[in-house]
């Protein structure tokens, strides 16, 4: 008796143990996949970017189009660094608080910052990026309601920097 609660009690610990790691390795690897990211759209290598993406957002954009999208707006910022924050997965969903950090070049001159929630999917095995593809991030919280209950979802919000202090902007609203 005293054998089988002590093999019931390092199986548990196992189990935990397993656990834990399994939870750390997914949250290095969404980590990476963020980094790695961010690191290729800052060395502005998009056609490697559009492998970043899911499968459903490929298949809405052609990597042509994709590619052609980023390089026109590359004139207007530079990116130098992001911080990443807090790192959240449930099954093959994350959420990663990130802020990046750059410089708006065009129009104007000014130092800015974007504080977001990058949104990844695991797809074949990897972490793939959908943040920038509404459709998707809409579809996925709808299909997993548990996972938009455990954690805040946030807008991005966009600072620039004046008199030396973060003020947040707010694009003017067109009219339809």
């Amino acid at each position: 008796m005293r054998i089988r609660n002590i093999a019931a009690a390092i199986l548990a610990v196992a189990v935990l143990f397993n656990y834990a790691l399994v939870k750390a390795s997914d949250q290095t690897d969404v980590r990476a996949t963020v980094q790695s990211v961010f690191e290729q759209l800052k060395s502005r290598n998009y056609e490697a970017l559009y492998d970043s993406l899911p499968g459903a957002s490929r298949n809405r954009m052609s990597r042509d189009r994709f590619v052609n999208a980023l390089q026109r707006a590359q004139d207007f910022y530079q990116l130098d660094r992001m911080d990443v924050g807090a790192i959240k997965v449930m099954g093959n969903l994350a959420v990663v608080d990130t802020v990046l950090y750059g410089r708006v070049v065009n129009p104007i001159q000014a130092e800015g910052k974007i504080v977001v929630q990058q949104y990844l999917l695991r797809e074949d095995g990897k972490w793939r990026v959908a943040t920038g593809d509404q459709s998707t991030v809409k579809k996925f919280l709808a299909a997993n309601p548990g996972f938009a209950k455990g954690f805040t979802i946030r807008a991005p919000r966009i600072y620039v920097k004046q008199n030396d202090k973060w003020v947040e902007f707010n694009a003017p609203r067109r009219g339809k």
